[in-house]
């Protein structure tokens, strides 16, 4: 099966977005190769691009803050599991108290180191990184691999209070949804959303073996799916054959 995820907000848009960025950081961390670490800069350079947005700290805190009052809500409740409750809720002050004392935005201590700022502004410039452009990036390429990943941890450091608050805030959202069997007929399905529920998230799970792609659009109000086939020109061509998928449509 693969799983597709849809935002329907900006602030979830970018959750994901950092989310996939965190993911590859650590991927790419783990290994040993100057070239992935090479790659590993280039991602972190791009999560500090979206730490840069101006709210982007303080509706994470706000997410986390809202969480912990309705998990509270359920103190009490028999159906609830106390140990798993406070546990919970334990990850969500930590993360708070994380978040919170990291001063000014995400990675703006980073902003401040030369030698980082000097390759980040030629990483996006074609073969901009060469070793006669930026001859001691070249020489750091040249450590060992452990000696570039202690680098990378030290720099990194300041923005895993942001990965780790992400990627509890996203597994909430996303445990909050029910996944449903749903069929499209002729490639096509649509479902109209309750009233009085503001959806954050929408999870479709696919068959590979189908090897359809689906166009997802939605609002408040509506989501529209279309299934789609990759063709000999590679271009996308609309499916009108029946298929069936899982949808979970997930709000917290």
């Amino acid at each position: 099966m693969i799983l597709y995820e849809y935002p329907f907000n900006e602030r979830i848009r970018t959750y994901l977005r950092l989310e996939h960025l965190f993911l590859r950081l650590s991927e790419l961390v783990s290994r040993e190769s100057a070239l992935d670490h090479h790659f590993a800069l280039s991602t972190l350079f791009e999560i500090m691009d979206v730490g840069a947005r101006a709210d982007l700290k303080s509706d994470v805190l706000k997410d986390l803050d809202k969480q912990k009052h309705i998990l509270d809500g359920y103190r009490g409740n028999p159906a609830i599991a106390e140990d798993v409750l406070d546990q919970i809720i334990a990850q969500l002050d930590g993360s708070f108290q994380a978040m919170n004392s990291v001063p000014g935005k995400p990675g703006q201590s980073l902003n401040e180191n030369d030698w980082l700022m000097s390759i980040r502004s030629r990483v996006g410039i074609p073969g901009g990184t060469c070793e006669f452009d930026l001859p001691a990036y070249f020489a750091w390429q040249h450590k060992t691999g452990t000696a570039r990943q202690h680098d990378l941890a030290r720099w990194t450091a300041t923005l895993m209070p942001l990965a780790d608050s992400i990627q509890l805030l996203l597994k909430l959202l996303r445990d909050a949804g029910t996944p449903q069997k749903v069929a499209a007929n002729g490639g096509q399905y649509q479902q109209n959303l309750p009233q009085g529920r503001t959806f954050q998230l929408l999870r479709l799970a696919l068959d590979a073996s189908l090897e359809l792609i689906p166009e997802i659009s939605g609002n408040r109000l509506m989501v529209s799916i279309r299934l789609m086939r990759q063709g000999d020109d590679d271009r996308l061509h609309a499916c009108s054959e029946d298929a069936t998928f899982e949808l979970a449509l997930c709000s917290s």
